[in-house]
């Protein structure tokens, strides 16, 4: 159960940060430029090139400072010079990764927009393997460079960014835009957000705008002694960070709000938030994710110190966790055969006889082969109460059929 994966939450470079290469239109007249991106798993995918080769699927994130390459092959495939070597510290339980610097990229977006020498963090393993927890071939993470280039424009529905000129950028009016003042600190957005975190208590939360995050809300627990976890809550684990699985409580706070829009019964990831706090580079109290955001039309101004926010027609859509139970790894040529990983020990999966190991070989007679793991991650949020019928391949060969009974368990 992939239920957030928090990429960008305390992402940082030692001993010193890499200076980023701007962006630019080519053409010196343009003031706009519209890319196609994939929506997978809560997470925009663009598609990019890189020294002229690709293309390659690298992750808009707004909470990485340096653009980061996870799949180490692309250093041959790129013949890319290897510079410093760098520890880099980010969620989960491990310990900081082996990285280096790659002092000069020439990489180019669609819509002829380039940046002739960007320098990236090149892991020296892939151990994120977001392949697998996303469902397609993913090869990197895109940072704060884009935002700090353009205006940002994102319309979830459609799966189309507008990058716009920050300079001849004029902000939309309209009473149905909510506008939301960013904080810039160390080249990542901060906003400050009113939560009511029980019947008694609210509080203004100081959050992360992380694109990278699939989730909808994180509060670390240890950033004011005020938090606490929500009485109903649930132990699993929420993701998988840069350091390792993140674990820790699933569950809900009454409300945030979002400027004059009222998000209600929020589901909210609590991790085990001693060690995140620990590596975070500015004090703050959690991340809001793209799971709330992709409920608007997105303005990220970096320039103007400003998000704009205009709800989309899945905005009243609730926020559901994983019905089901267990956690699903995508592997194969295509990314479409799917193995269990974990299984919650209370959960409908485990109740069903679902067994870590399992090969789903088809969901309500679909085979796995037409289904992408983000069809399938939906089917698990579906529905309380909702019947799904598995065909499993066990370790030994042997097939397992069974029915799960969907449980919303927050």
């Amino acid at each position: 159960m992939l239920l957030a994966l928090l990429l960008g939450c305390g992402l940082s470079a030692r001993p010193a940060q890499a200076q980023s290469a701007a962006f630019h239109f080519e053409g010196k007249h343009k003031h706009r430029v519209q890319l196609p991106f994939f929506l997978q798993r809560n997470l925009m995918v663009l598609q990019i090139w890189l020294n002229g080769k690709g293309p390659f699927n690298f992750v808009l994130d707004t909470g990485i400072n340096t653009s980061l390459i996870t799949d180490p092959r692309l250093r041959q495939e790129l013949s890319l010079p290897v510079g410093r070597r760098f520890l880099v510290a980010g969620a989960g339980e491990e310990n900081p990764l082996e990285a280096f610097h790659i002092p000069a990229v020439a990489v180019r977006l669609p819509g002829k927009v380039e940046a002739p020498a960007l320098p990236f963090l090149m892991l020296s393993d892939d151990v994120l393997n977001l392949s697998g927890y996303v469902g397609i071939p993913i090869h990197g993470l895109l940072g704060s460079d884009v935002f700090q280039s353009f205006v940002v424009e994102v319309n979830p529905e459609e799966e189309v960014i507008t990058l716009h000129n920050p300079a001849s950028f004029q902000a939309p009016r309209g009473r149905r835009w909510a506008r939301i003042p960013l904080d810039m600190e160390g080249r990542k957005p901060y906003v400050t957000l009113p939560v009511q975190l029980n019947d008694s208590l609210n509080l203004p939360l100081k959050l992360v705008l992380d694109t990278g995050a699939g989730h909808a809300l994180s509060v670390e627990t240890t950033s004011d002694v005020r938090l606490g976890l929500p009485t109903i809550r649930m132990r699993t684990q929420l993701g998988r960070g840069l350091n390792g699985n993140i674990n820790g409580y699933l569950g809900r706070v009454p409300a945030l709000q979002l400027g004059r829009y009222r998000v209600p019964a929020l589901l909210t990831s609590f991790p085990d938030a001693a060690d995140v706090a620990m590596r975070a580079d500015v004090p703050r109290n959690g991340n809001l994710g793209f799971e709330l955001l992709k409920r608007f039309t997105v303005i990220i101004d970096y320039a103007h110190n400003q998000l704009l926010l205009r709800p989309n027609n899945t905005f009243r859509d609730p926020f559901e966790h994983d019905m089901c139970g267990f956690e699903v790894l995508a592997t194969g040529t295509n990314y479409r055969q799917y193995r269990v990983l974990r299984v919650d020990a209370s959960g409908p999966a485990a109740e069903a006889g679902i067994q870590p190991g399992d090969e789903i070989l088809s969901v309500n007679l679909l085979p796995s082969d037409a289904i992408s793991l983000t069809q399938l991650s939906r089917l698990l949020h579906s529905q309380d109460g909702r019947t799904l019928l598995f065909v499993v391949r066990r370790s030994t060969g042997a097939l397992f059929t069974t029915a799960v009974r969907l449980k919303r368990q927050i």
